[in-house]
């Protein structure tokens, strides 16, 4: 009988605020969620303000995850998310896709 084992995961939804005034708070959260489990999801629907800083957080995030072979995964990009991420210079989805690793349509 197969059995049916996932990887562990620990899934974290960031809160409206990663601005730079609310970045340390952020930064705590998804720290200790990358604390947890080998894989971390962090949902960005609600995210209604972002600034470089969390662009640069979820960056390093993904970056350390990935170094560690510990896989972080961004899901639903929120639309305030998305246009900072084309101010900070991440003009295509393609772009963004290939720096920040998304989950999409459920896989």
């Amino acid at each position: 009988m197969p059995s049916d084992v996932t990887e562990p995961k620990w899934s974290l939804r960031l809160p409206a605020d990663c601005s730079i005034a609310a970045i340390r708070s952020v930064y705590d959260l998804i720290r200790e969620a990358f604390g947890r489990q080998d894989r971390l999801e962090i949902d960005c629907s609600s995210v209604d303000k972002a600034d470089v800083t969390s662009i640069q957080l979820l960056l390093s995030t993904a970056r350390t995850g990935e170094a560690q072979g510990r896989p972080v995964v961004l899901t639903s990009f929120s639309q305030s998310l998305r246009n900072t991420l084309r101010r900070a210079g991440f003009a295509s989805d393609a772009l963004i896709d290939q720096h920040f690793p998304q989950k999409k349509d459920g896989t």
